[in-house]
């Protein structure tokens, strides 16, 4: 084990090495190729997307950045080099206190922008502010906020004002802000933790206050950095983590378009968007319905996904998918219905758009197990989802443990399904009256099977009427017990015509493939450059709906 584990160490090694020649070697290319630039900058921020290989968002963000210098479109890069005093990558959260992998990372950043100009920030530690933030506890650190003061003001000509007018006081450009440092760092400091609820001692502090540290400055320098670009548009990966939350933050408020980029559902895919990438907004014409042939393609696509043959983010959970056996099956006959109850990770980034209903899924799981206990004639099968035992991605606050704690295992009426057993949730959901989820995408699957699903959660596919999803919290407990006790429940007719449009807009209209352009490597997690000439990304498809969404106001969707 230890001796496949340095193989495959030094092998990634080795890969890294080739790739980041080649990665030098196209930029150089890129550099040499591309027309003098004219018009206003497009700004790519790069903070939090890899750190010692090339990550898919790395990938992305340098494919796009390429096809916009051919195109004589100016690109302005902002990096990080050792801007932080802790990033959210370099976060060791057993030993929060561990010095930051600067070094890689900035090895890294400076391959990918190979004979190119980059305005790299550094860390400068703010000592009033690192005073405020001294004795405040995690809930205050949380809600903290700072205002930014106003800076002097650039003219659109490029000339510095030391005496603003009233009218470029009350712009965007120069004017003061508050800006709610804490609230920004939270969904970073949850997802590098692994957990939600966040613990009042010391090691969380530090780890808070230096990130709030880390995003002022972010804030200062990059505020100072769209003074002097007066960009056309800022593009971030998914702009969860704070540096990317603070630098999205800051540009809206100037009235700047800011661009955001996540992995795409399909495998080697992105998605592009205005809006925030993990909510995955979606703007489907109301007059698409599915054709034949796109019924038959989202149908051959579910019949894999049906057999667990299906990745995301590089990641395949399941390998062996097995049936429901016939122990479970004697068991599920003992009683009068079967409703399936799916879960999320806690910590994922996906969790601040969900919780618009209940503080977090916990709070949900509590109720449900107010109802599982006055429904003993229900079996309730409550199932984790894999991601909590990712390898190096494992959840610390997990559905096992409230399980545990609750002694929901030792209900009559329950089975608990652990996020690394392969018992295949769409023959659970066949066998259920109706499904319950709090933003899980299993959600909209079983709608595209013709289940009731009750949603507790905003998800992705509750911008669209798919599910049923109540708005207060007595009305999630109020539906839930009225689906238990109702004979049939009536499902509109447009649950599953609407969840088979967004699916297959999600599928085949917002993945932006980029396999032309790169593959999974060592660790699938990550990418490699494939060999390609400037003329074919030129000519990508993916690449002409980005050059369109950015350069014209497109909506980063692939026309068919």
């Amino acid at each position: 084990m230890l001796r496949e584990f340095f193989t495959q160490r030094i092998k990634r090694r080795f890969v890294r090495r080739l790739n980041n020649l080649k990665i030098a070697r196209m930029a150089r290319l890129v550099t040499r190729n591309s027309p003098p630039p004219s018009g206003a900058p497009v700004v790519f921020f790069k903070a939090s997307t890899g750190i010692d290989d090339l990550s898919w968002n790395s990938g992305f963000h340098l494919l796009a950045s390429w096809a916009l210098r051919l195109k004589g479109i100016p690109v302005a890069y902002f990096a990080c080099h050792s801007g932080m005093s802790h990033c959210v990558l370099g976060t060791n959260r057993d030993n929060v206190y561990n010095e930051m992998p600067c070094k890689s990372c900035i090895y890294q950043s400076r391959t990918l922008y190979t004979g190119t100009r980059v305005n790299w920030f550094n860390f400068d530690r703010d000592k009033e502010l690192e005073r405020a933030l001294e004795n405040l506890s995690v809930e205050e650190l949380s809600k903290f906020e700072w205002l930014l003061k106003e800076q002097p003001v650039i003219a659109r000509s490029g000339a510095t004002k030391q005496s603003p007018t009233r009218e470029e006081i009350a712009s965007p450009y120069g004017l003061a802000m508050t800006i709610p440092l804490g609230a920004l760092c939270l969904p970073g400091l949850r997802w590098i933790l692994r957990i939600h609820h966040l613990n009042n001692d010391e090691n969380t502090r530090y780890l808070l206050r230096e990130y709030i540290l880390s995003a002022w400055n972010v804030a200062q320098k990059f505020s100072k950095f769209l003074d002097e670009t007066n960009p056309r548009a800022v593009i971030v990966f998914n702009g969860q983590f704070f540096p990317e939350a603070t630098a999205r933050y800051i540009t809206q408020k100037r009235g700047i378009r800011v661009i955001t980029h996540e992995v795409g559902l399909q495998p080697t895919s992105a998605f592009f968007t205005d809006g925030e990438a993990t909510a995955y907004p979606i703007h489907i014409p109301d007059e698409f319905e599915l054709n034949e042939e796109q019924n038959a393609k989202l149908d051959a696509y579910l019949a894999k996904r049906f057999q667990g043959n299906f990745t995301m983010a590089g990641i395949k959970f399941w390998t062996d998918m097995r049936g429901l056996d016939e122990s479970f099956l004697q068991k599920a006959a003992e009683f009068k219905q079967i409703v399936p109850v799916f879960t999320n990770v806690i910590f994922d980034t996906s969790q601040p758009h969900a919780n618009t209903v209940f503080e977090d899924m916990f709070d949900w799981l509590d109720i449900t197990l107010e109802v599982i206990r006055a429904h003993p004639e229900t079996l309730f099968v409550i199932r984790a989802h894999p991601d909590e035992l990712r390898v190096r991605k494992s959840s610390r606050e997990t559905v096992a443990a409230w399980v545990e704690a609750n002694k929901v295992d030792k209900a009559p009426n329950v089975v608990f399904v652990a996020p690394n057993e392969t018992l295949s949730s769409y023959e659970l959901i066949q066998k259920s009256k109706f499904v319950m989820v709090y933003n899980s995408t299993i959600g909209l699957e079983a709608s595209l099977m013709g289940k009731p699903v009750l949603c507790a959660g905003r998800a992705r596919f509750t911008q669209y009427p798919t599910v049923f999803f109540p708005q207060m919290v007595e009305e999630v407990r109020r539906k839930m017990n009225e689906f238990l006790e109702v004979e049939k429940i009536d499902v509109p007719p447009e649950f599953k015509r609407n969840a088979r449009r967004f699916l297959y807009y999600q599928l085949f209209c917002t993945s932006l493939p980029f396999s032309e352009f790169l593959e999974p490597s060592v660790r699938t997690t990550q990418t490699r450059l494939k060999s390609f000439a400037l003329d074919e990304l030129m000519e990508s498809r993916t690449v002409k709906m980005i050059l369109e969404g950015v350069l014209e106001g497109g909506d980063f969707l692939l026309k068919e």
